[in-house]
């Protein structure tokens, strides 16, 4: 999880849980971007994992 999204969704939610704490409600907005960055990076690395799947050809690293 720590490698495609997982680190930005565990710090927004730590800033998520510190803007409920504080009262503070733009660290609960910013934590709830931050968990929204790092879904959409992991649906982006699944979808790149399935396309890869699909069609090897569809690899960047092949000339």
């Amino acid at each position: 999880m720590a490698g495609k999204g997982g680190m930005d969704k565990a710090k927004g939610k730590a800033k998520e849980i510190a803007g409920k704490v504080t009262g503070n409600r733009e660290r609960q907005v910013q934590g709830k971007v931050d968990q929204a960055r790092g879904d959409a990076k992991k649906t982006m690395h699944e979808a790149q994992e399935r396309a890869r799947k699909a069609d090897p050809s569809l690899r960047r690293d092949q000339s």
